[in-house]
This record gives structure tokens, sequence and C-alpha cells, in this order.
């Protein structure tokens, strides 16, 4: 575990702790509906994917590949070829236009996108309170959307820890001012508060660190050499905008269709269900994230011996990881249903699903961790063989959770969601193998 690993798990590590004050939160301070609210706002608010098109996930790839030839001093400053240094400033102005644009035009959709939905299925909830704290949400998501692609520039120059520490100290800042909002009866509004100071918090970082520095230093370079975006980026960026997009389909469409097939409740345990299993993989997938500029290097250099031995340690310890933590979380879900717990007049244990539909979930997700792994292994060679795959699951998932979702509700829902990601696991490893012998012959 180096630096990097260590700021990004151990955000993850005091997620899942804060998630266990957090349970408490939800269940005192917040109603069944109210919670089905709560975590429907972030299946809408990620329709913004369809505007941002994968193009941050990219980011960090094309940075690296060309920050792999200059060198960085003290002062924030890049030496080396200017050929190298003007393409990597190019990128630098390219998101300050585009990403400016863009977060201006999300904020104004979600929020439209988001009143029309609320007031068609949560009209019968009129005591919920959530149209101010939507507006705030979708504020925060928008300018979080303006500071995304910096976030994945500094990573792509070689800050991966210090990026990553931003989302340790977010991990333990965000919490205590989301617990003390819910405490004083501020209900939705701290979702859209603790949006506005995770916005503030990197801001500040990024400004006390230095980075700002170098971001502005990049700016100054006098453009000689220009990366084409649609040349080189964009013939790249829309495979992985319709992979994103698929994404969509099969991750976030489970609580809107259930908020409005179920009610709140149902929307909620499935709410709290996801945010537990979500936040299982994204720590084990740390391990893997967290070496995305390591393995481009590999790629510009053509080290593949080294790449893949570093790519195969890393998949055997984040599976690893991700299957203990797996049976941990079932055993916690064990103990909560046999104690039947308390906070305020809600048990914990009716917060989330059912054991069925729970272990329909998780088995998907153990699988994506080979699947996500082996796609980012490949999309660090700036190509994107997932492309097909990632259509055909979105659309059977689509097709599936709104199906049977309708027909059978909850475990129409989860059943279909299992057997879809069973069926393409083995597509996945294909692609992996055929593409991996064929670009390193």
């Amino acid at each position: 575990m180096d630096g990097a690993i260590a700021y990004s798990s151990g955000s993850r590590i005091i997620a899942a702790i804060t998630g266990v004050f957090s349970v408490f939160f939800i269940s005192t301070f917040l109603t069944g509906i109210e919670q089905g609210f709560y975590y429907t706002f972030g299946s809408i608010l990620a329709m913004k994917i369809f505007f941002e098109l994968g193009l941050t996930g990219i980011m960090t790839q094309y940075v690296a590949h060309e920050a792999s030839h200059l060198t960085l001093d003290s002062k924030g400053c890049f030496h080396g070829e200017e050929t190298y240094k003007s393409r990597l400033a190019s990128l630098i102005r390219f998101c300050l236009k585009w990403y400016g644009l863009l977060a201006l035009i999300v904020f104004v959709f979600l929020v439209i996108v988001g009143y029309v939905y609320f007031n068609k299925f949560g009209s019968e909830h009129e005591n919920v309170e959530w149209r101010i704290p939507w507006i705030l949400i979708c504020l925060g998501s928008a300018i979080k959307l303006f500071q995304s692609p910096f976030n994945s520039i500094l990573m792509g120059i070689g800050k991966v820890k210090e990026m990553s520490m931003i989302g340790f100290w977010e991990a333990i800042i965000s919490p205590v001012i989301w617990w003390g909002g819910l405490a004083c009866g501020f209900k939705l509004y701290v979702v859209g508060v603790g949006s506005l100071a995770a916005v503030v918090i990197w801001q500040i970082y990024v400004s006390y660190a230095g980075f700002s520095k170098i971001i502005t230093n990049l700016i100054k370079v006098e453009i000689t050499s220009s990366i084409s975006y649609w040349k080189e980026i964009f013939p790249y960026q829309w495979k992985i905008a319709l992979s994103w997009v698929s994404g969509y389909f099969i991750f976030q469409l489970f609580n809107p269709v259930l908020f409005a097939t179920e009610g709140a409740v149902v929307a909620g345990q499935m709410g709290m269900t996801l945010t537990a299993i979500n936040a299982i993989q994204t720590f084990s997938m740390s391990w893997i994230n967290t070496k995305v500029p390591l393995y481009s290097k590999y790629i510009a250099t053509k080290d593949y011996v080294n790449l893949d031995n570093t790519f195969n340690k890393t998949l055997k310890q984040m599976s690893g990881v991700c299957l203990v933590l797996i049976f941990a979380f079932v055993f916690v879900i064990w103990v909560l249903n046999v104690s039947q717990l308390q906070f305020g007049q809600s048990i914990i244990a009716n917060r989330f699903l059912p054991y069925l539909p729970m272990t329909l979930m998780l088995i998907p997700m153990f699988l994506q961790q080979f699947t996500y792994s082996w796609a980012t292994y490949l999309r660090c060679h700036k190509q994107e063989p997932f492309l097909l795959n990632s259509i055909c699951c979105g659309l059977a998932c689509c097709f599936s959770t709104f199906t049977f979702g309708n027909l059978y509700g909850l475990y129409g829902v989860t059943v279909g969601y299992c057997v879809i990601s069973i069926l393409f696991f083995p597509w996945g490893y294909w692609i992996y193998k055929t593409k991996k012998a064929e670009w390193h012959k």
C-alpha cells in the first residue's frame, strides 16, 4: 500500500466508520419517506453524466502521457520539450472553457428535471420540504463538475497522493457538517449544504497546497502545439461516453424506478443498501484507480512487463479486500436483524433491503471489480474496447429495470440485474485477454 492508496483507502475507511453514525442520524432525524427522497436525489443528479460524457475520466490519462516527458520544479513550472508543455497547456485552457459552460447548463437542466420528477411522483408527500434543498444540491454539483477536470489533471501530473488526501479530509469534515445539520433539524437541506461544503474544501486545499499555481503557470504557457479535441480526444471520448451513459442505465435507475413504483420507503431501502455496497466497491477500487497514471506511464514507455506485474498484483489485492468487506457487511446486517437495534423509533435493519435482494445486488458488485479493472487497464492505452459490451449491458439493464420493476417490483429489479451481470461477465474477460494480446505483440 503506497501513499496514494493509503489516503484513498483511508477516506473509505473513515467513510465506512462515519457511515455507521450516518445510519443513526438518518434513522433518527429523517423519516423513511425522507430517506427515499435523499437517495433518489443522487440518482437524478447522476444524469449530469449525459453532459460530461466521460471526459473527466480520461483527462488523467491524456495528461499523464504528456507529463511523462516533462519535469515539474518546486515553483510549479514544467520543464522539458516545448511541444509536450504546450500540448499540456492546451488541455488546461480547453477544460476552463468547456467545463465553465457545461456547469451552467447542468445546473439549469438538473433543477428543471428534479422539479418535474418529484412534483409528479412525490406529490403525495407535501410535508417533505425538498425544493430548496434540491436547488442547493444542483448548485454544489455544478460547481463540483467544473472542478473535476482539474482534479484529474493534477492526478495525471503525478499528484495522486495529494489529490487522494482531499477525499480523506472531505470524508472527515463533510459528515460532521452533515450530522450537525440533521441534529439541528435541517432535514434534506443538509444534502445541499454538504455538497457545497465539499466544493469549498477542495478549493481551500488546492489553493493551500499550491496546486492552483501549477494550473496558473500552465495557462500562461504560449500555445505552439495543441491537442486537437476532434482528432485526438473525441475519437476516444465518444466510446467512453457511451460506456459511461450505459453505466447510468446499469447503476442509477434502481431508485427512480422504485420511487415511482414501490414508493419512497422501498427506494430508501435500496438507496441505503447501495450506499453501503458502493462504499465497499469504491474502497477496493482505490487499488486500481490510484494506479492509472502509473499504468499510462508504463504504456507510454512500452514497459509491458512492469505494467502486467503491477496490474496483476493490484487486482489480487483489490478482489481480496472486496470479498472480506462483503462478508463483513452481511454479518453486520445479520447482527442488526437479530438484535433489532433501534435508533429513535426506527429499527435499523428495516432501513436496508431484505437478505435475498441484498445478495442479488452484492454478486454483481463483486464481478464488476474484475470487469472495471480490465476496462481500466485497456483504457490506459487510450482505447475503449468495452464499448459494445457496455452498451449492450446498459440496454439490457434498462429494459430489465423498467419492465420487471413495473411487473414484479423490487425482486424483479434485483433478479434481472444479477442475471444480466453474470451473463455479461465472460464477455468482459474475453475482451481483456484478446485486446491485451493484440496490443502487446
